[in-house]
């Protein structure tokens, strides 16, 4: 048995018995397993892996503890990875990532359980609760810069692609670098990583790189299937996956959206379900999706699924970019003073979109069951950001049976998620996926890839 101290620093440094109890390993609090799992794929940053089964399987015997004593706080990684050391030392930016996991988990039980009736006081609406949450998690990680002109990017898309596409990404992120815009992925392999690592040389060929902000916004769930890449300078880990793509469309001034699979597809949902919603009609939020000449196949599928689903004015709520790195960027500044000019217009917050309007079925978690995914509402007799919003779900649905341990094992003992609804739209939804899986865009720890889901 290996045995490393760690010991963090700052506010991180003063836990009070209570947060300190519902984390350590000798009184195996209800946050253990939790803290547990997401210290370990913090610490598994830059492996390769999207199968949290698999990573926890793996380190089985991998423990952490926390022990106050009179110097504060120590954690005591027992039997950590070895990739996470060196010399018998934690690697300086893992031990900041895990400073982060305590932070926002201990974050998480100071939310659990809200009074409602003290939420209705103090705010107008439940939706405006976890808005303030939100901000105060983003605060607390300090990613929210007062001041600072709109210059972040969020980059979204697969974390299983080709060479070629992790190579043009790559290529955007350099020219933003260049530009001095800084990026905000989910922080897993992939898209997440490549503008990232491009973004850094960007910088460093403008002498600045230690200006360079490489923001991973992540969650529980999700950081045990998808380990932290490498470049990343600032996690954060939101509660669940709601709270976490409300941080992504709330922080970002562009968003970018890259070649992926169904999460990338649950994403670009996500935001067209807001671009959707009348309340957001003159509320800026720019919507890039990109890719090189390979990619050009995969965004007429994806584009065909919504002009089916949506119409063709679906179209107006995007560019849509081919194989032009310069292009992107430009069109990113460009948009970055638009979106300056139009907040300073409206007295919003340059580093948090508080005007956005987000519907309340987006912010809600809800646990993906059979019963769920088989109730969903996949027909066009609803308003558009509706189905936008249930289209969202169903992806978000098969991510986690695809990814998620509690999906895993659900499909295990119930088998595959059920999804029906109207004809054109299951047809083309079939159509999509399939074309997804022919080219290996679903799971990186299956050569053949057997679905979670039926289309009926």
């Amino acid at each position: 048995m290996s045995v490393v101290d760690v010991w963090p620093v700052g506010s991180m440094a003063l836990l009070t018995q209570v947060e300190a109890d519902s984390l350590s390993l000798s009184s195996q609090g209800d946050l253990y397993d939790l803290y547990r799992n997401c210290s370990l794929a913090v610490l598994n940053s830059g492996n390769v892996t999207d199968n949290s089964k698999e990573l926890l399987d793996n380190f089985s015997n991998f423990e952490i503890n926390v022990i106050r004593n009179e110097r504060g706080l120590k954690l005591e990684l027992i039997n950590p990875p070895p990739s996470a050391l060196v010399e018998g030392q934690v690697i300086k930016k893992l031990r900041k990532h895990l400073y982060a996991v305590l932070r926002d988990i201990v974050q998480m039980q100071m939310a659990k359980d809200p009074d409602l009736d003290f939420i209705k006081k103090k705010y107008a609406t439940e939706s405006a609760y976890i808005t303030n949450q939100i901000f105060v998690n983003l605060r607390n990680a300090n990613v929210l810069k007062a001041g600072i002109k709109p210059n972040l990017a969020v980059c979204w898309g697969g974390h299983s692609i080709p060479q070629n596409e992790y190579d043009y990404a790559y290529q955007v992120g350099l020219e933003l670098g260049l530009r001095k815009i800084d990026i905000c992925t989910g922080c897993g392999p992939g898209v997440m990583e490549a503008p990232m690592k491009g973004s850094l040389q960007g910088y460093s060929e403008q002498c600045e790189q230690e200006k360079c902000r490489m923001i991973g916004l992540t969650e529980p769930s999700i950081i045990a299937a998808e380990p932290p890449n490498a470049m990343v300078t600032d996690l954060v880990i939101m509660p669940d996956i709601e709270k976490r793509l409300e941080a992504f469309v709330r922080l970002g001034h562009n968003l970018i959206i890259f070649p992926g699979g169904p999460g990338t597809a649950e994403e670009l949902l996500y935001i067209l379900c807001i671009k959707l919603c009348k309340e957001n009609k003159h509320n800026f939020l720019p919507l890039i999706l990109t890719g090189d000449k390979k990619s050009e196949g995969y965004f007429k599928a994806l584009e065909d699924f919504l002009i089916k689903c949506f119409g063709k004015d679906i179209t107006r709520y995007y560019d849509l970019i081919i194989d032009d790195p310069k292009a992107v960027a430009k069109k990113v500044k460009d948009n970055n003073d638009t979106v300056l000019d139009h907040r300073t217009i409206t007295h919003d917050s340059y580093c948090f979109n508080w005007d956005l309007f987000i519907p309340h079925q987006l912010q809600i978690a809800h646990p993906i069951t059979h019963e769920f995914m088989h109730s969903l509402d996949l027909s066009r007799d609803q308003e558009p950001w509706q189905l936008a919003c249930n289209l969202r779900s169903a992806f978000s649905g098969i991510v986690t049976g695809n990814v998620k341990e509690n999906g895993i094992k659900a499909v295990a003992a119930h088998g595959p998620f059920k999804l029906h609804g109207e004809k054109e739209i299951i047809e083309s939804l079939g159509q999509l996926l399939e074309s997804y899986i022919k080219q290996g865009r679903v799971l990186l720890s299956q050569k053949e890839y057997k679905p979670c889901y039926v289309l009926e």
